[in-house]
């Protein structure tokens, strides 16, 4: 070894030429919650129980979302619509009860795909986080999107070129 290499100079100079070249980059992260980050149209984040058309619940207790879901964080109680309920449920059959334990939910999207109604959606919105456990049972108070159709979350954007050619197709009784 040379007398400069002994003395590790070369090897310091080297070091801070990368880290001064280092100073001039674009930084890598971003400085949260200055600013944010922004999501791909197919993030999944907050479930969301649709409404159809009129202002009715889509959602009638198959419990097809609930099998689906791999890790069972998914509850549903059925339920008889009465008479003068019409117009609140949109089938004969209702979730009564309709609860996710957001702390078990792995937000696969399973049960979005698993639901023939299409009520169930995962959106762009971020589950809020917490230090107590009991605020993360979302029950349908949380879930169900507004019946002003203003407030109505826009999920068009997650559905696929082909489902959307379906749904244009009125002679199906799934469309009607």
């Amino acid at each position: 070894m040379s007398f400069w290499e002994k003395i590790y100079l070369p090897a310091v100079l080297n070091g801070m030429r990368i880290t001064f070249s280092h100073l001039f980059r674009k930084k890598a992260t971003i400085r949260y919650p200055e600013t944010k980050r922004e999501f791909a149209e197919i993030y999944r984040g907050q479930h969301v129980l649709k409404r159809d058309e009129e202002g009715r619940e889509r959602c009638t207790a198959c419990g097809l979302c609930a099998v689906a879901c791999p890790a069972e964080a998914i509850i549903m109680v059925a339920d008889e619509r009465k008479p003068g309920e019409e117009n609140l449920y949109r089938e004969e059959k209702y979730a009564s009860v309709y609860e996710i334990n957001m702390l078990r939910c792995i937000f696969c999207g399973l049960c979005e795909e698993a639901c023939p109604k299409e009520a169930i959606f995962l959106t762009k919105k971020i589950v809020a986080s917490d230090y107590e456990r009991d605020g993360f049972i979302y029950g349908k108070d949380k879930l169900l999107e507004p019946l002003d159709p203003e407030k109505r979350i826009d999920i068009s954007k997650r559905e696929t070129k082909e489902v959307l050619e379906f749904k244009k197709d009125k002679s199906k009784k799934h469309n009607q």
